[in-house]
């Protein structure tokens, strides 16, 4: 199996920073990419950043993805944060376990973010 932890999650002030980071486990061949999401409560799961550095335009010029490829992590740099980016943020990844499987996404459990004075 594969697992997916996030860390890094936590209350902060707005315009302090985090970092979180998702280290990948467990029965993994090759990972294609890592990308980061949010959930917010009511809203739906939306992309924050994905593997090609792709942004929401809510994040750009604030956040930053960066991966270890030897350690098999991802991480967000998260600056200048805002309440309205308090969410559950959640990793994934494209793991291919064999070399002949397919590759199959794969979602952390999740990490609260909560931005608030």
């Amino acid at each position: 199996q594969v697992q997916l932890v996030e860390s890094g999650g936590g209350l902060v002030q707005p315009g302090g920073s985090l970092r979180l980071s998702c280290a990948a486990s467990g029965s993994i061949y090759s990972i294609n990419s890592m990308g980061w999401y949010r959930q917010a409560p009511g809203k739906e799961r939306e992309l924050v950043a994905d593997g090609t550095r792709n942004y929401a335009d809510s994040v750009k010029g604030r956040f930053t993805i960066s991966r270890d490829y030897v350690k098999n992590t991802v991480y967000l740099q998260m600056n200048s944060l805002k309440p309205e980016d308090t969410a559950v943020y959640y990793c994934n990844a494209d793991v291919k376990r064999s070399w002949g499987s397919d590759y199959e996404v794969y979602w952390g459990q999740g990490t609260q973010v909560t931005v608030s004075s």
